[in-house]
C-alpha cells in the first residue's frame, strides 16, 4: 500500500452524509500515489443516527456520548468507496441499517474503558465486544465492519474488464 497525503475528515456545512462519504472516498483515492494502470481504492465509513453524523470519537467522553445516542435505536452505517485507475473512476456507497439494544450506563462505561470504541466510526465495532449490543442488521455486515467487500469486488470486476 502506498501512502499519499493526509485527507482531512471534516463534514462541510450543508453537506449530506452520502455526499460526505463519497467525497472522502474520492479524496482518499486521489491522495494515493499511483504507478501505471494500478487501481486505487479509497473508502470512508460513517454512522448516521437521525440527523447526527458520528465519526471516530475524540476521546472517552465523546465515545460515551455517541453510545448514548445509539442506545435503543436504529442508525445507518454508510461507506463511500472510490476506485480509480487512469481510464475510469467509480464512486459508490453502501448503507446498512443497524438496530442497537438499549445500553445501561455501566455497559457504556465498561465498553469505553475497553478502548475498542476509540478508532471506530460511531464508537463501536460490530466485529468486537460491541457485537453483544447489536439486535440485528439490515444489509451488508462487512459494510458495518468498514468495507462493503462484495460491492468493491463487483466494481473491480467491471474495471478489470475494461
Amino acid at each position: 500500500m502506498r501512502v499519499g497525503r493526509e485527507v482531512e475528515e471534516v463534514l462541510r456545512a450543508g453537506e449530506r452524509p452520502l455526499e460526505y462519504v463519497r467525497r472522502l472516498a474520492r479524496e482518499k483515492a486521489e491522495a494515493v500515489q499511483r504507478d501505471g494502470d494500478e487501481i486505487v481504492l479509497g473508502a470512508d465509513t460513517i454512522v448516521v443516527a437521525g440527523d447526527t453524523v458520528l465519526e471516530k470519537p475524540a476521546d472517552a467522553a465523546d465515545a460515551a456520548r455517541m453510545l448514548r445516542i445509539l442506545s435503543g435505536r436504529d442508525h445507518e452505517v454508510i461507506t463511500g468507496i472510490c476506485l480509480l485507475n487512469p481510464g475510469a473512476e467509480v464512486v459508490d456507497t453502501e448503507t446498512t441499517r443497524v438496530h442497537f439494544a438499549s445500553l445501561a450506563e455501566n455497559e457504556i462505561a465498561e465498553y469505553v474503558q475497553s478502548g475498542e470504541p476509540m478508532d471506530k466510526a460511531g464508537a463501536y465495532g460490530i466485529q468486537g465486544l460491541a457485537s453483544k449490543f447489536i439486535d440485528r442488521i439490515e444489509g451488508d455486515y462487512f459494510n458495518v465492519v468498514g468495507l462493503p467487500v462484495a460491492r468493491v469486488y463487483r466494481h473491480l470486476r467491471t474495471l478489470c474488464r475494461q
